[in-house]
């Protein structure tokens, strides 16, 4: 059996990391970089569907005809709301405005993305998920429109 002594000899450097940790990575700082990783994730996405600002191009409407073909939702209708909602959406995500609601919708569209388009690929959702959900449940964070204009 061990005694106090020898188990904080080598919890201390632990705790020493875990503290120092703590303090060089707030909570404000954690949601930011989540904010910006899944962003871009989605808005990158959105680029390949567009020629020039915002026109859906060709590529993005063979996609949701053929790849991409969802139940109940016409081809052109989800190239369209798929498009503006990656370039959308991370837009509000990564200046902190309306963080809950746009972090949901990017959640239910890689819920659509893994029950009817990509189903192999739920380690990728799921990693966006893990990203999102944080989102979700706490909000923007200190650095965040958010936060300035008191939504919550």
């Amino acid at each position: 059996m061990s005694t106090k002594a020898e188990t904080s000899i080598w919890r201390s450097p632990f705790e020493l990391f875990a503290n120092t940790a703590g303090k060089l990575l707030p909570g404000s700082l954690l949601l930011l970089v989540q904010r910006l990783g899944i962003a871009a994730v989605f808005f990158m996405s959105g680029r390949t569907k567009v020629d020039g600002l915002l026109t859906v191009n060709e590529g993005a409407f063979e996609l949701f005809r053929y790849d991409y073909a969802l139940p109940l939702v016409p081809p052109e209708t989800a190239a369209y709301a798929a498009t503006y909602s990656e370039h959308l959406f991370p837009l509000l995500l990564a200046v902190g405005l309306f963080t809950r609601f746009s972090a949901t919708a990017l959640l239910m569209m890689t819920a659509v993305i893994e029950i009817f388009v990509y189903p192999d690929a739920w380690p990728t959702h799921l990693s966006w998920a893990g990203l999102l959900l944080p989102l979700i449940a706490l909000g923007g964070g200190k650095v965040s429109l958010d936060r300035v204009l008191k939504i919550p």
